[in-house]
């Protein structure tokens, strides 16, 4: 789940930012709608995150434009603008949900997952590989009725090798997937990744196996009892 926040807030870039990743997802933050769009360009997000406050172009037009374009994105309203009318005008435009400043981490957490299990990333909301089951929103992972205990980091990885299952998934997908604008991962780090993923996996009777393809990337197939 790779999420976009356009917000002209230096404190709330970095206060929603950080409520993101502390629930396993990846976040790119820019504080223009000029940024924000150049990044829509660049890459495909799960999640848009808006303000309407923003410095350069209104939030409402912005919003309005991208659906014009076709932008099937869910896009959820972070906005001051309280009043119905407003709340109103921006659903009309496009927007998912809406969420007024203030709000809780927790609230925004939430909302997220609830889109998430409407958007069509989330159409397999469970995921089951093996004696694996995933649970997408709440970022659960069981095996044969016992919770595996995964870092956010491992568990976006293990996803995206489940969604694969018997697929090669190259490995510059996968520092894709776990990069971040000024962060990108290198070879290694997913090297690394990989690893503690596999010896986690690899201690439950999951069915399942974490192969190395050599020069490729990496797939998770089924393996008999």
């Amino acid at each position: 789940m790779r999420i976009l926040l356009i917000e002209d807030s230096a404190r709330l870039r970095d206060l929603v930012s950080e409520a993101v990743r502390d629930a396993g997802w990846k976040i790119d933050a820019f504080a223009t709608a000029e940024l924000g769009r150049a990044a829509l360009a660049d890459h495909t997000y799960d999640l848009l995150l808006l303000d309407l406050g923003l410095p350069d172009e209104d939030g409402l037009d912005v919003l309005k434009s991208l659906r014009e374009e076709k932008l099937q994105t869910p896009v959820l309203v972070l906005t001051a603008r309280g009043a119905i009318d407003e709340r109103i005008a921006g659903l009309d435009a496009g927007a998912d949900d809406y969420l007024a400043k203030p709000f809780h981490n927790g609230e925004l957490v939430a909302r997220i997952r609830a889109l998430m299990r409407r958007a069509p990333v989330t159409s397999m909301p469970v995921l089951e590989y093996g004696a694996l089951r995933m649970d997408v929103a709440s970022r659960r992972v069981m095996c044969s009725g016992a919770e595996i205990t995964l870092a956010p980091s491992e568990k976006g990885l293990l996803e995206l090798l489940m969604r694969n299952g018997g697929k090669v998934v190259a490995k510059s997908k996968i520092e894709h997937a776990f990069s971040e604008f000024g962060d990108e991962k290198s070879s290694n780090a997913v090297e690394l990744a990989v690893s503690r993923l596999r010896k986690k996996v690899e201690g439950h009777k999951t069915g399942t196996l974490i192969e190395t393809v050599r020069g490729v990337g990496y797939m998770m197939r089924e393996v008999p009892d």
